[in-house]
């Protein structure tokens, strides 16, 4: 039996984009997807060195939820190198305020842990309402 492995040659541009609705989706579920999708695992051709993964396009990010408790119990954490510089805040405040920051900290912390990462969270498009400026790209809708 003759078996030949498929690998990708040079990093591309994303060869399809995808649109997704937030709507009611889970923080957590949602992340793990879109990091599929965008490290190319959902491809024939993944290679784990180069970019394979297409673009995302996510839409309404201000209506992610969580399961139980957790948007009032968890706390996000930033911290700046003076004293006095550590802040926290809730996921509810966060959701509230800046839930593109929370779904894109989410899918970062998914990502391999490389410099590929970076190049790969820059095909993650993502917006508070449903109006978006990537209709150039044509984005399909996808199935979760």
């Amino acid at each position: 039996m003759n078996r030949q492995t498929t690998l990708a040659k040079n990093e591309t541009n994303p060869d399809a984009w995808w649109i997704v609705d937030a709507t009611d989706l889970i923080l957590g579920r949602l992340s793990t997807k879109l990091a599929m999708v965008l490290m190319g695992k959902t491809k024939p051709t993944y290679t784990p060195h180069h970019l394979v993964g297409d673009g995302v396009v996510v839409i309404n990010a201000d209506k992610i939820r969580m399961t139980g408790s957790k948007a009032e119990q968890k706390m996000f954490q930033t911290y700046v190198f003076y004293p006095g510089g550590q802040k926290n805040f809730s996921y509810k405040w966060m959701m509230d305020n800046k839930p593109e920051m929370l779904l894109q900290r989410s899918v970062r912390r998914m990502l391999p842990k490389n410099k590929l990462a970076a190049k790969m969270l820059k095909n993650l498009k993502i917006y508070k309402g449903s109006e978006h400026p990537h209709q150039a790209q044509q984005p399909q809708p996808l199935p979760l």
